[in-house]
């Protein structure tokens, strides 16, 4: 009976751990690490739009812990189509971005032809009524840079009536974009209205034209220098990689620069400090911000997939540049106009024009 009861235990130690020792656990599947891809129908390098996109993807893949690349396509046309075809058959991703008008009838085209892949499109949105499944598997981010124009027309109307160094005594300001398309007439809407709030004649007295191109210098230099020669003082760049030669006509002729997109006096202080100086605040489209906070959002299991959202001064998406150089340029009187200005906004006192109804 002994011998029996001692095979018995022998037969149940090697069931239970081959041979008398403990199950190795099996250690729980590694989590899926979510894959973006960025796609950028241009170049990076502009110190504005495309560079703040990037931005936002590097804070993902720190604080989020996603795979990320990102492709840039150069600034032909004719290669953006084969380019978004090529990287939405060929790379591995879970989420492509990709961002401006241009690209809004591309998305919607690659994203029904992927119903398993999620798109997000920055800076326009796709046209959800026509695309064959509704384009559920894509998320659209607009930005009301109406507003964020506003504050900078604002700004530059009240700035060209004070007595300060580079300003003509004219009251006259100007405003470069880098194609006549309706994202970029927003911005010149915006402008406009808050330079009449400034006291400016919004059609006198707000020079406003269009470079034809986003990669450009020599012709926003070109066309800068030529609003200078009337008497502006200041020119607001919505431009993108064109509005560095608005920086360098600012610099030579010893003007005034607004920037656009990104914090641009931030970008080129340490690189190109004489361009930096000349540039006393930028309208902020928080590219980076909001591509970080879809990514976060769809982590979350809370992203908004076949919508369009509109990200305004509310909700971080748009706003003024109050940097270093602001505030040493900035008279005091101007800071509180602007501070009043946003508040008003926030609270449905100033309703900013915008060319999308």
């Amino acid at each position: 009976m002994k011998k029996r009861w001692l095979s018995l235990l022998v037969l149940f130690s090697v069931l239970a751990g081959c041979g008398g020792g403990a199950a190795p656990a099996t250690p729980p599947p590694a989590a899926k690490r979510l894959k973006v891809v960025l796609v950028i129908n241009g170049v990076l390098g502009d110190k504005s739009f495309f560079d703040s996109a990037q931005r936002g993807i590097d804070r993902a893949k720190q604080e989020l812990n996603i795979e990320a690349e990102t492709i840039e396509l150069g600034v032909d046309p004719a290669k953006w189509e084969p380019g978004l075809e090529d990287v939405a058959a060929n790379k591995p991703y879970d989420i492509l971005i990709a961002g401006t008008f241009p690209m809004r009838d591309l998305v919607a085209s690659v994203a029904a032809r992927y119903p398993d892949k999620r798109f997000i499109i920055f800076d326009t949105d796709v046209d959800y009524d026509k695309c064959p499944n509704k384009c559920e598997n894509v998320y659209s981010i607009l930005y009301k840079q109406n507003e964020g124009s506003y504050l900078a027309g604002l700004y530059a109307g009240l700035m060209v009536q004070q007595p300060l160094p580079g300003m003509t005594g004219k009251r006259l300001i100007g405003a470069i974009g880098g194609q006549d398309i309706p994202v970029i007439n927003d911005f010149i809407v915006g402008y406009k209205q808050g330079a009449k709030d400034a006291g400016l004649d919004p059609e006198r007295e707000v020079l406003v034209q269009y470079a034809g191109g986003w990669n450009d210098p020599a012709k926003g230099k070109e066309i800068t220098k030529a609003m200078y020669r009337q008497g502006a003082s200041i020119v607001f760049n919505v431009a993108g990689g064109t509005g560095l030669g608005i920086f360098e006509a600012a610099a030579e002729d010893g003007r005034w620069a607004i920037g656009v997109d990104s914090d641009q006096w931030l970008m080129l202080k340490d690189e190109k400090p004489e361009l930096a100086a000349r540039i006393p605040t930028s309208m902020l489209k928080n590219v980076d911000n909001s591509l970080f906070r879809a990514l976060k959002l769809h982590l979350e299991g809370k992203l908004a997939w076949g919508k369009a959202e509109s990200l305004g001064i509310a909700e971080g998406g748009v706003g003024l540049a109050k940097n270093e150089n602001y505030q040493k340029l900035t008279p005091e009187d101007i800071k509180a106009r602007i501070e009043e200005a946003e508040k008003a906004i926030l609270e449905g006192r100033i309703r900013v024009d915008t060319v999308f109804k």
